[in-house]
């Protein structure tokens, strides 16, 4: 049998490189820089509304698990997946929730240029951490390197102005407008991600806007429990950089706590979505299969 030839990496890789950074030359592209812009104004109308709406509607989370929900007391169904627990028959500890259970921060590394060298594990701490939804943004041209800094503080501050005097009608008004803006900023990053590669790692939610994953071997695989194993990448998905929070939706027609026979009867919904259909916002169809709106209800135990 004839012996396959061998590849020789070494002589390829500064063809590879030279290829990557010609391609680099070619962005920002320019028709996408509107898009990108939009993508920063939903962002900043998507925060400054949730804030607003979290002095009025409180937001739930549990202390030992990821799970959020959107009322004045948590439900009662026992889906609590603590590491420490085993199984997933658990009832929640419920504490206050803040903006950051409603918008999952999801950040990367800000990358000087699009052409540089992958980010070895060594050099992990060279580079900023930034939103990477700013980080797309920048690479597409909307901002400046030493903006992004500076916008990505605006995430980590839940705290807006107290709006005391805002009527039932002021807040449907708000929820609307952020409702509209989570849907603006989802499609947004939809068109950027054809444009611009970016990465999410298979076994983690760690993301990398590049054209190339980095090199930092800091993979939480709870299989392994080793946090020096490397990323395992592949491409990334509007979910990947705007994370659907998926929680319980108490309907109107539901009984004030949600109780764990009724799993089967109860909706679910994105955390922000919820958050606003309390508030009034009308909510499009495409989230009524998820929500059971027009569905029947647990009956509640008679005392």
């Amino acid at each position: 049998m004839r012996s396959k030839s061998k590849i020789d990496l070494k002589k390829l890789r500064p063809m590879i490189l030279k290829r990557i950074e010609e391609r680099a030359k070619e962005y920002p592209i320019k028709p996408m820089v509107p898009v990108a812009k939009e993508v920063l104004e939903a962002r900043r109308v998507l925060i400054q509304g949730v804030s607003m709406l979290l002095k009025a509607f409180p937001v739930l989370s549990c202390k030992s698990c990821p799970e959020v929900f959107v009322g004045n007391e948590g439900h009662l169904i026992e889906t609590c997946r603590c590491y420490l627990r085993r199984g997933n028959t658990r009832l929640h500890e419920w504490v206050q929730g803040s903006i950051n259970d409603i918008l999952v921060p999801v950040e990367a590394y800000h990358l000087h240029k699009m052409s540089q060298g992958i980010i070895r594990h060594q050099q992990r701490f060279d580079y900023d951490r930034v939103p990477a939804v700013l980080e797309l943004c920048c690479q597409a041209g909307a901002i400046q390197h030493e903006e992004i800094l500076e916008l990505s503080k605006t995430y980590e501050d839940p705290n807006a102005p107290l709006h005391e005097d805002l009527s039932r009608e002021d807040l449907t008004y708000v929820a609307a407008g952020t409702l509209r803006a989570w849907e603006a900023l989802r499609a947004g990053v939809g068109k950027l991600l054809l444009a611009y590669p970016s990465k999410v790692c298979k076994n983690c939610s760690e993301v990398h806007v590049g054209p190339s994953g980095h090199k930092a071997r800091l993979c939480g695989i709870f299989k392994y429990e080793n946090w020096r194993g490397a990323h395992f990448w592949q491409k990334a998905g509007v979910n990947d950089l705007v994370p659907r929070k998926q929680v319980w939706h108490r309907r109107p027609h539901d009984p004030r706590i949600l109780l764990n026979g009724g799993r089967d009867y109860y909706g679910h919904a994105p955390a922000i979505v919820s958050l606003c259909s309390h508030a009034g916002a009308a909510v499009p169809t495409k989230y009524a299969t998820e929500m059971k709106p027009h569905g029947l209800s647990f009956p509640s135990p008679v005392v």
